[in-house]
């Protein structure tokens, strides 16, 4: 596994070198006709396509090492096709409308449906607007996104699995009374009755906090004559949790045996979350060795709740133990495992051995193990762990986001670093992230705050 990474780690430098090289010298030169800066192919100004180089999977982790920089992005995402002979396909397509709908360049993002519209081997799919509802939501776009929707019938796609997007969409952003006002009130709605589509409300309540609108929603659906399904138990389960009464959610499950409902391991890691929270880790432990017994695997996300809960308790070698055997029993740790450790240490070599140790076992850092781990260190005071983890981030080929910055630049002013903090501001709103309003770096806002819309 480990080899399987490195290999494609290698694969992905070596083009987002190449990539970088040709960027810089494009941006000099606007042209390729000068050609030493790019290695083998100094004699030729089209680089020869290498199907090994150039597959989609490496097209789009390269891509995802742009995230951050949109222009940069599809400038990539055009040389590649243009000067490589690559075929973009479905997939690739679909991270480079993520990116750009990210930074709200939707008229681009429907151009490139255009594109993708004219390649058999790369049509729409409902993926594609999948994302188009995600990012049209995130921006607080919600007739655009049901505009959209309405659009898929252009395309073939306006089925039950687009209305499902929209909806999870619009739910995952906030926007659940809209959701809920297209499908219930909306007589041309063919799927408001669909315990799918109820699941997906309760859970946007869930993601709103609005806990008493949790309850009523809840027994709005036994009014309704929803026939609750395994996922709408263990939602609320998730959200008695959530909301401080983890007892309740014991009560549930204890409800849920007693109607001969057969619980997955989803439902086990939320039961063994709120044992460890209502009753002691001891007794989520005794849960997670019985859901063995009566044939239900635990997977990460069972070791990764268990190893939380042991940490919380401060019984790490407990949690150490138990991550050591994870390979052992079929479950590799995840990033979320290690989370869970650097969450509750509370030293800067420890902390920093184990995300050395993370990463050489093949396991990748996201975006927000790097602020964590940067927030936790500024927070301390300590300035040089937080340059190790932006230097390991970008010597990952990870583009910082505006998190990133931010936690590096309140780091640099709690310091009193005043310059350097000002060079990563304007690093940063250069790339159209957005910076913090700071009064150390002159950029306090006049008016009473931001936009986050």
């Amino acid at each position: 596994m480990i080899s399987s990474l490195n290999n494609r780690c290698l694969r992905s430098f070596l083009l987002y070198s190449r990539t970088r090289n040709f960027l810089s010298f494009s941006a000099h030169h606007q042209s390729l006709s000068g050609e030493p800066t790019l290695d083998h192919n100094a004699r030729n100004p089209r680089p020869q396509a290498d199907p090994e180089q150039f597959d989609p999977k490496t097209v789009r982790e390269t891509l995802s090492t742009y995230c951050n920089d949109w222009k940069r992005a599809f400038e990539f995402f055009n040389w590649v096709e243009t000067q490589c002979q690559f075929q973009h396909t479905t997939d690739t397509y679909n991270r480079m409308l993520d990116i750009l709908g990210k930074f709200f360049e939707f008229e681009l993002s429907w151009d490139l449906i255009q594109r993708m519209q004219q390649n058999p081997l790369s049509r729409p799919d409902h993926t594609t607007f999948r994302i188009m509802f995600k990012r049209y939501v995130s921006a607080h776009l919600v007739k655009e996104a049901v505009d959209t929707y309405n659009r898929t019938e252009d395309f073939g796609l306006k089925d039950e699995t687009s209305y499902c997007n929209l909806v999870d969409a619009l739910c995952e952003y906030k926007h659940v009374i809209e959701a809920q006002e297209l499908c219930f009130w909306k007589k041309d709605s063919d799927f408001h009755k669909s315990t799918k589509i109820y699941n997906m409300i309760l859970r946007g309540w869930s993601k709103m906090g609005w806990w008493s609108k949790c309850r009523d929603f809840w027994e709005e659906m036994d009014r309704r004559g929803v026939l609750k399904d395994l996922h709408s138990y263990s939602i609320y389960m998730d959200i008695l949790c959530k909301s401080g009464k983890p007892w309740k959610a014991v009560k549930l499950y204890k409800e849920m045996k007693k109607k001969g409902i057969k619980l997955d391991v989803v439902a086990y890691n939320t039961v063994i979350r709120a044992l460890g929270l209502s009753e002691g880790v001891d007794f989520s432990i005794r849960v997670f060795r019985n859901m063995k017994d009566l044939g239900c695997e635990p997977n990460v996300g069972t070791y990764n709740t268990i190893i939380k809960l042991l940490c919380e308790n401060g019984r790490y070698r407990e949690a150490c133990a138990m991550l050591a055997k994870m390979p052992e029993r079929g479950c590799v740790p995840d990033v979320i495992t290690y989370h869970c450790f650097f969450a509750c240490l509370e030293k800067p070599k420890q902390i920093l051995r184990l995300f050395d140790r993370m990463i050489g076992s093949g396991v990748r850092p996201r975006m927000d193990t790097y602020v964590m781990l940067m927030r936790k260190f500024g927070r301390w005071g300590f300035l040089r762990p937080v340059f190790v983890v932006w230097k390991k981030m970008e010597e990952l080929g990870c583009s910082p986001n505006e998190s990133a910055y931010n936690a590096l630049i309140d780091a640099l002013v709690e310091k009193g670093m005043l310059d350097m903090a000002r060079m990563y501001d304007e690093e940063m709103l250069a790339k159209g992230l957005s910076a913090k309003p700071r009064e150390e770096l002159g950029t306090k806002l006049v008016r009473g705050g931001a936009d986050d819309g």
